[in-house]
C-alpha cells in the first residue's frame, strides 16, 4: 500500500508538472548546448500575465549576464 501511495505520489507531480516535456522551444537556441558546461540556464517564459518583455529584459540586463537572449516559439 505505501509502494503504490508512492508511486501514484511521483506520476501525479510529474503530471502536474508537465514532465516530462519532450520538446521546449529553448532547445532550439544554440547556447542552450552550453548549458551543461556553463551549469546555469534561466528561462522565463511569457505565459505568465504580468510579463513585460521590455522591463524584463531591462531587469535582466541590470544583473550583468553574459547575454540575454529572446526565444521565439
Amino acid at each position: 500500500m505505501v509502494l503504490l501511495a508512492c508511486l501514484t505520489a511521483v506520476i501525479g507531480m510529474l503530471a502536474l508538472n508537465g514532465l516530462p516535456q519532450p520538446y521546449h522551444p529553448v532547445f532550439n537556441v544554440p547556447e542552450f548546448a552550453r548549458a551543461s558546461r556553463d551549469k546555469f540556464f534561466l528561462c522565463i517564459e511569457a505565459s505568465d500575465p504580468n510579463f513585460d518583455p521590455q522591463s524584463t529584459r531591462e531587469f535582466l540586463e541590470r544583473l550583468h549576464p553574459r547575454e540575454v537572449m529572446e526565444v521565439a516559439s
